[in-house]
Order: C-alpha cells, then structure tokens, then sequence
C-alpha cells in the first residue's frame, strides 16, 4: 500500500473497489488492528486501530467468509454478540432477522454459507456502532436477501453511521454508494462521489437526423462521431454538453438519446477490458 488517505464520514456509504491483489484485504485488515501500517495510522472515530479495544468499540465488522460456533444455536450467536459488541437495538434485529428469513432456532453447523452471512448481517445492523465494515457482505445470498441488504445498508446510512463496503458486485456499489474508491496495484486511482465518476467518462449519445448528419467535427468534448445509417449519428461526450447540444440546433435532429456508462464499465476502463 503506498499514498493510501481516505477519509470515511458518518452518514455515508463508501464503496471500496478494485481487483484481486489490489490491496482492498490489507486496507480492512489495517482497519481492524489486525496488522499495522508501516508508516501513517489508521483512526476509528479518533481512536488508532492499534488500540484494538478501544477502537472496536466504534465498530462492527462483516467478513467474505462468515465462520461460527457450530454448537451455538443463531439465537445464542447473537446474543453472545451483543454482549461483546457496541450495543444493540434489539427489536431491529427482530425485524431483521424476520426480513432475511433466518431460522435462529437450529445451530450454526447446519447453517448454509448464505444463512452463516446472514447471521453477521443481522448483527452488524442491527448494533449502533457507528462504523460498519463489510468485506464482500452478500456473499451467498440470493437475489432477493441482496435487496434486503441493500435496504438495510440506506436505513444504516440514514440512522447517521458510516458504512465501508468492499465489494465484486458492482450494480451493489452502484446501487447504493455515495461515494467510490478504485484502488489499484495498492494506490488510490480515484476517489469520488457516484455523479462524478460517471462524468469522468464518456457518455454515449445517439441523434436521430432526417436529412444530412450533423456534422459535429471540432466541438468540444465530441469523440467518435460515426455515422450508423438509417438516419442515426452516434458518438461519445465528455465534459458537459452544451457546446455538442447547441451545435445539433443547426440540423434537422428529431432525437437524441444518451446513456450514462455503468459503473463497472467505468471499473474496466480503469483496468482494461482483460479484468
């Protein structure tokens, strides 16, 4: 990790991106005291991460891989965690573990990998510490249980904490981030909010004309402009649009269509298309 600064505020949700190996692991692991910079710190709410005790207190954490107590029942789970936890509110969590459809009754052993996730889940929402760290959290959940996350993510930023998410997901990232990290080869290659990565790349935008094609060659923020036939002129913009909207007035456009790129499609062109 080199150059690494990121700062996390309460009341947002801060995706966490990029490849394996990038270095997304040793940063959560610096976070939890697991490890240690060699140089700079880490601070959970003013308290160095070293100090794992006090800066646990701050926070909760959910991993990739969820490992529990194969003889404790979910019921027991949770409330051992509780016990050792920031505090809990206790009928959120009844709520919670009704809307992920978690049956506490039986023990942890039997538990699929998707039902183990879900316990984390539960406790993780359900505390009010006010820092949530979640690595890869949905992780053998259906479709389904990943809306029930992702609402559960939006109630957490709205309650005032801040969520760190790490994720592969990308529509996740996309659907419920305010703000993005790409991190790659251990250093930071961008941080920004949602807008604003998007309109760091180029929005493809397709006219409709009925006579000749505009002829857009020279304006600002215009790459690419092809001719698709049948009366269709399409091209890519960058920057704001319009200087390419005021030179499409002169022609006879009877449409214009755009579409914003996708996060992942901005994930790849930070990569390249081999990722």
């Amino acid at each position: 990790m080199q150059d690494l600064t990121l700062d996390v505020f309460p009341g947002e949700v801060f995706g966490f991106l990029g490849p394996n190996g990038a270095g997304k692991s040793t940063t959560i692991r610096m976070m939890l005291g697991a490890i240690r910079p060699t140089s700079g710190r880490v601070q959970i709410f003013g308290d160095d991460a070293a100090d794992v005790r006090r800066a646990h207190r701050h926070l909760a954490y959910v991993p990739a891989d969820v490992a529990l107590w194969p003889r404790l029942t979910g019921a027991e789970i949770l409330e051992l965690l509780a016990r050792t936890g920031p505090g809990v509110d206790v009928a959120y969590r009844t709520e919670l573990v009704g809307r992920f459809g978690l049956d506490l009754d039986r023990r942890a052993g039997t538990y699929s990998t998707g039902n183990r996730q879900k316990v984390a889940l539960v406790a993780a929402f359900a505390t009010r510490a006010p820092l949530l760290v979640l690595d890869e959290p949905t992780s053998g959940l259906d479709p389904l249980m990943e809306q029930v996350f992702r609402a559960a993510v939006v109630e957490a930023r709205d309650r005032g904490q801040a969520v760190f998410l790490s994720s592969h997901l990308l529509g996740e990232v996309q659907a419920v981030c305010d703000r993005v990290a790409i991190l790659r080869e251990g250093r930071l290659a961008e941080v920004a909010q949602m807008a604003e990565l998007r309109r760091l790349r180029r929005t493809e935008v397709v006219v409709s004309y009925v006579e000749s094609p505009p002829d857009l060659a020279g304006v600002a923020g215009v790459q690419g402009a092809e001719d698709l036939g049948s009366g269709r002129l399409r091209f890519f913009l960058s920057g704001a649009p319009g200087p390419a909207l005021r030179a499409l007035g002169g022609f006879g456009v009877t449409g214009v269509e755009m579409r914003e790129p996708s996060l992942e499609e901005i994930f790849l062109d930070y990569y390249g298309r081999g990722v």
